[in-house]
């Protein structure tokens, strides 16, 4: 038993680790490629990834799922992936990192308003000193860019994580009896060559042959590709099965920390009242996750 649970805490402090540090990866990536690319090349890779899976999970009659299969693509990947790295263009990574905390809240918002399932009142109270914590966090605007900025990039990490509380929800209301990794083959193989299609149609190539930085920042995002978007989901859906949802899910707490710990190690400013606004969003998060 201890040396199970000892696992468990592997792959939960990796998982904080991969999620964590995909946005500082995001940026790396950017230093060759647009925002736009990064995006397409991590989906178009993570799908190539999967691929080889597809003939073992996609089956006839989950064809009927196709809809629901598509909306867990679009809004927990494709959308979001292209969101995330157009924020970083104008806010920090690490920035981007905590906001992506948001995204529990965002999911018991919209099973709320469009799934209409019940809620307690202290997720209602967590939901709002989350936000809350959020608009001080953006309105310090000490990214280094101007004010408008922050606000337009700090509002693209917002709709990328409402978009994934999209996706969870349904997720929930569609596809709770079928595997994550058939799920996450299958949504991969519809918005995969989407972004595979887009990738060659930009001066992708051009650039991976002339910029002397390419291949690095291509390394960067099949990094991000294959541990953040492949794997991890995989190694996540054998953390709930074996150590619970609360235990999993609690992974929410560390991902903020450890992108606020690559940022400042980028030289991004962090600073005391942005670890205030970071504990006031944790503390939001942690009553919407909280079981009474």
């Amino acid at each position: 038993m201890k040396n199970r649970n000892f696992l468990h805490w592997i792959i939960f402090i990796a998982l904080a680790l991969t999620w964590g540090s995909s946005f500082i990866l995001m940026k790396r990536g950017m230093d060759t490629f647009s925002s736009d690319q990064v995006a397409a090349l991590r989906i178009f890779t993570a799908f190539l990834f999967l691929s080889p899976l597809a003939f073992r999970h996609i089956k006839k009659n989950l064809f009927k799922l196709i809809p629901a299969f598509a909306g867990m693509g679009v809004f927990g990947n494709l959308l979001p992936a292209f969101l995330f790295t157009k924020a970083e263009t104008m806010i920090s990574s690490a920035l981007t990192g905590i906001l992506n905390s948001l995204t529990p809240i965002f999911t018991l918002l919209l099973g709320l308003v469009i799934f209409k399932q019940k809620t307690r009142w202290t997720q209602v109270v967590g939901l709002a000193i989350g936000l809350s914590g959020a608009v001080g966090l953006v309105s310090l605007g000490r990214d280094g860019v101007n004010h408008g900025n922050v606000f337009v990039g700090s509002g693209f990490v917002l709709l990328a994580t409402l978009f994934y509380g999209l996706s969870v929800n349904i997720i929930k209301a569609k596809l709770s009896g079928i595997p994550a990794v058939t799920a996450t083959v299958f949504a991969m193989c519809i918005i995969g060559p989407i972004a595979g299609i887009y990738l060659f149609s930009t001066d992708f190539i051009s650039r991976l042959q002339t910029h002397p930085h390419a291949w690095e920042s291509l390394g960067y995002v099949s990094i991000l590709a294959i541990f953040g978007t492949s794997l991890s989901v995989i190694v996540f859906n054998i953390l709930i099965k074996e150590a619970g949802t609360i235990f999993a899910s609690s992974v929410t707490y560390l991902i903020p920390v450890v992108a606020m710990c690559w940022g400042a190690a980028d030289g991004e400013a962090i600073t005391l009242i942005h670890v205030l606004f970071i504990a006031v969003i944790l503390g939001g998060v942690m009553l919407v996750n909280k079981k009474w």
